[in-house]
């Protein structure tokens, strides 16, 4: 179960320049709701890596780890490019 979901302050100026902190807020109350399908959170290939991804919106996918109960994002990325 995701407790707590953390990410840096670089990544919060990246999503304040691209004007998504409303969409990335809207996604993490998703992911804390368990409703994974709204946001299509997955793990990602390959899976021994342990690496999930989330929709931040069509564009942009926010990469993380799940450590315990806190899922800490570490990227995120344009998916367009």
């Amino acid at each position: 179960m995701i407790n707590k979901v953390i990410i840096s302050d670089d990544l919060i100026n990246y999503l304040e320049t691209r004007k998504l902190e409303k969409q990335y807020i809207k996604a993490k109350n998703y992911l804390l709701k368990w409703n994974f399908k709204q946001i299509d959170f997955k793990l990602r290939e390959p899976k021994k890596d342990k690496i999930y991804y989330f929709r931040i919106n069509t564009q942009f996918r926010a990469f993380c780890k799940l450590e315990w109960n806190i899922l800490k994002v570490f990227d995120i990325d344009n998916h367009q490019n």
